[in-house]
């Protein structure tokens, strides 16, 4: 049985993951810290030796990296703690990777880049605006240099099935949408592509199993949703869907204000597509709904 260790696994992200490998028969070990429950195992990816010992245990064949510190107002505010995750417990997950043969898939982001000139090549220079997308280049760079057997899968905005409305930056639009007692401001500036974890989780499968039949199947890639909206077009679709109102919500055209984010990051997948990934693509309209029915009442 092929064997896989997803880091983040109590994620978004990597709940998304460790559903579609074992849906496929693998045999998965996911990887949790401050919310490991259940079948996961708590591991502190700082703790080098406790990451090395756990890898050898299990001998997986393939290592799914996704535990992240994610948002860019926390890292600029907490930047050496956001490092250790970021960039080297991701360089702890490569070395080890290296040492025992195991293909490593490892997620960045589209805030690589500074917005400017979409869409973006996978080979295209990379001018992160912030510290988030700074430690992403660093991370990228770490993976390169010490695991070349490995594959870095650059992502946009991520939404999925959430524990907490606040767990995406997607479902969290739904707070504004259901306080009414007072107007709020929304982002109709920035271009993004909300992309739904299910859809990302069997690009990564798929990805893995074409690397294990086809070893040359490595490097850098993209991958994201085509629907390209602002998250205000993303909350009203979300009015839309339960029939609420969202009169409330003013359309902010302006560039926010606080913490740089790039104008539009749209990703150039066909790198990814010409090897035969192809994955899936749930229409937002689809995949919010799905992610939000619990926490919605009309």
């Amino acid at each position: 049985m092929k064997k896989v260790i997803i880091t983040g696994a109590s994620g978004m992200l990597g709940r998304a993951l460790v559903a579609e490998f074992t849906k496929q028969s693998w045999d998965v070990l996911g990887l949790a810290y401050s919310r490991a429950e259940g079948a996961l195992k708590k591991v502190d990816l700082r703790d080098g030796e406790a990451v090395r010992n756990v890898f050898k245990e299990f001998k997986p064949s393939v290592v799914v990296h996704a535990a992240v510190e994610r948002k860019p107002d926390v890292v600029e505010k907490q930047e050496e703690e956001a490092r250790k995750i970021n960039v080297t417990a991701t360089e702890t997950v490569a070395k080890t990777c290296a040492e025992l043969g195991a293909f490593l898939v490892f997620f960045s982001t589209d805030y690589v880049f500074d917005g400017t000139k979409p869409p973006y090549k996978p080979g295209d220079a990379p001018n992160p605006l912030n510290k988030y997308g700074i430690q992403k280049v660093e991370g990228e760079k770490v993976v390169q240099a010490t695991q070349p057997n490995s594959a870095i899968l650059r992502v946009p905005i991520l939404y999925g099935q959430v524990e907490f409305l606040k767990e995406s930056a997607v479902t969290v639009l739904a707070e504004a949408l259901l306080d009414t007692s007072k107007q709020a401001k929304m982002c109709d500036y920035q271009i993004r592509f909300p992309t739904y974890t299910k859809d990302l989780a069997v690009v990564s499968r798929q990805l893995a199993e074409k690397h294990l039949q086809d070893p040359t199947i490595k490097g850098l890639f993209h991958w994201s949703s085509t629907e390209r909206m602002t998250k205000y077009s993303m909350v009203t679709v979300i009015a839309d869907i339960f029939g609420l109102s969202h009169d409330h919500l003013i359309a902010n055209k302006e560039p926010p204000t606080g913490t740089p984010r790039p104008y539009n990051c749209q990703l150039d997948m066909s790198a990814l597509e010409a090897f035969g990934i192809i994955g899936q693509r749930t229409p937002y309209r689809d995949g919010i709904k799905e992610c939000l029915e619990p926490y919605m009442k009309k």
